[in-house]
Formats: structure tokens, C-alpha cells, sequence
């Protein structure tokens, strides 16, 4: 019974799995060349012209060496991801503010100004296609909400899947540890048990696992609120992560000493009253 409870979790939470992808799946991204190579034409000319009249070249430098700002040149980030300027341009990040100000036309035009210039070169021209095709392979929103299981986002066939799951998943291994631990037959008397140098290695080994994920934890943690003051996507699914261990650590830690260092006794046998596993 353990084993088929465990198995009708895994597949549901296929299924489950399945429900997720399917509504976080990214939206085909079309290409218009025309636009394309608007942006082209354009950059060299407007690019230069809003770096100087938006005031990015106060803060920037004209060479892009930086100063009250960050230094552009030679910046090895934005080369390897050019939507990365895009998006500080239209979102801002810590003391850069937004620019709500500029047009559509005149964001992709200093976007490719800076990755065309103080030395960084970036193979294709930067296009709103690209910027939707990386805005789309992981919506943000979407991963907030799912990580943080927002109620108001999940649908009932979801909630049902979940909780299923989390219901034969304690089942089953609440099972398995039970016939680990006790045995399949219970006979009465004191049950003495002596502990081996393998299961005090091991239980040295869980809790020290235990508490190197508790540190692993907090640092996520910290560095996650950090991320929130800079207005960017926490790590809540290293979070879950760790958590998740330190819950597994310890119990594998309790089911350690149940087995190997806890005396048992059991005051009656009645077979009429033994549960399914």
C-alpha cells in the first residue's frame, strides 16, 4: 500500500506538472524585419542624440566610463544579454530611475547606442521581438505566484492535485518508515536496540547535512531581501530548496534514532487492528 500511494502521487504530480507548463508555456514571438531594420537605420544617429539630451552621458560619461553611474564600457553583462538594457532603461534598477519619458523608438536606439559603443558589440541590432523573446521564456509574475502559491492564482483542479499528492506522499512514506522502523510484525515485549558505527556516522552526517542547509538558508534569505530593496526577483525556489532539506534532514535524523538508538515495547499484539501497510 505504501509503494501504490507513492506511485499515484508521482503520476498525479506529472499531471500536475503538466497543468503548470501549460499555462506559463511563452507565446510565439513574431518578427517584423521592417522594424527591424528601422532600428537599425536609426541608432547611430538617435541613439548618440538621447544618450546626450536624456542625461545618461552626466552620469554614464561620454566614453561610457561611468561616474555617478555604472561604467558601460567594455561591459562584458550587456553584451552577453542585451535585453538587460532594455530593461534598466524602462524599469530602472537602484539609483538609475526609469525613463517613462522616452519613446519606443528612442529606447531601442540608446539601448543599441551603448551596446554598439565604448568597445561593446553585439552581433544583431536590439529588436522587441528580442525583448519579448526573453521576457517570455520565464514571466516573472507567473513564477512569483506559482512559487509562492498565491491562492486567489491556482484553479481547483490544481488545489486538488496538490493536495492529493502531499496526502498519498505522507501515506506512503509514513508506511515505509513505519515497516523500516518496526518491522512488519509487531510481537509484545521490549524490543532493545543497539546502534552501529555506520548509523552514528550517519546520524553525524544528517545533522551536520541539517545544519549546513539551515546556514544555506538564512544566507538565501538574506540575499533574497537584498534582492527585494533592488527591485529584483527573489531566489524562492533556492528558499523552498533548502527549507525542504532541513525538514528531510531531520527526519531522516528522527528515523535514525527510532531504528537505531530508541528501545521499543510493545504491550499487545492484535492483528484485527493493524493498519493497511
Amino acid at each position: 500500500m505504501p509503494w501504490v500511494a507513492i506511485v499515484c502521487a508521482a503520476i498525479m504530480w506529472i499531471i500536475l506538472l503538466f497543468l503548470f507548463n501549460k499555462e506559463t508555456a511563452p507565446e510565439p514571438v513574431a518578427v517584423d524585419p521592417a522594424v527591424a531594420a528601422r532600428i537599425s537605420q536609426e541608432w547611430p544617429t538617435l541613439g548618440k542624440q538621447v544618450y546626450t539630451t536624456a542625461g545618461c552621458i552626466g552620469c554614464h560619461g561620454a566614453e561610457g566610463q561611468g561616474g555617478a553611474g555604472a561604467k558601460l564600457a567594455g561591459d562584458e553583462k550587456i553584451v552577453k544579454d542585451p535585453v538587460y538594457v532594455h530593461t534598466i532603461i524602462t524599469k530602472g534598477k537602484g539609483q538609475m530611475p526609469a525613463f517613462p519619458q522616452l519613446k519606443e523608438e528612442e529606447i531601442y536606439a540608446v539601448a543599441n547606442y551603448v551596446l554598439h559603443s565604448f568597445g561593446n558589440n553585439v552581433e544583431e541590432p536590439l529588436t522587441p521581438a528580442m525583448v519579448a523573446a526573453a521576457q517570455t521564456k520565464v514571466d516573472p509574475a507567473v513564477l512569483k505566484n506559482r512559487s509562492r502559491f498565491v491562492p486567489e492564482d491556482i484553479k481547483l483542479p490544481e488545489i486538488f492535485l496538490a493536495t492529493f499528492i502531499m496526502v498519498l506522499l505522507t501515506y506512503g512514506l509514513i508506511g515505509l518508515y513505519s515497516v523500516w522502523t518496526e518491522g512488519v510484525e509487531l510481537h509484545p515485549g521490549i524490543h532493545k536496540v543497539r546502534s552501529t558505527p555506520v548509523a552514528t556516522l550517519a546520524m553525524v552526517v544528517t545533522l551536520g547535512l541539517s545544519l549546513l542547509f539551515s546556514v544555506l538558508f538564512v544566507r538565501q534569505m538574506v540575499a533574497d531581501y537584498a534582492a527585494w530593496a533592488n527591485k529584483e526577483m527573489p531566489n524562492v525556489a533556492m528558499e523552498g530548496f533548502y527549507a525542504a532539506m532541513i525538514l528531510l534532514t531531520l527526519a531522516v535524523a528522527v528515523g535514525l534514532y527510532k531504528k537505531f538508538f530508541m528501545d521499543g515495547e510493545v504491550l499487545v499484539e492484535d492483528a484485527s487492528g493493524e493498519f493497511p501497510w
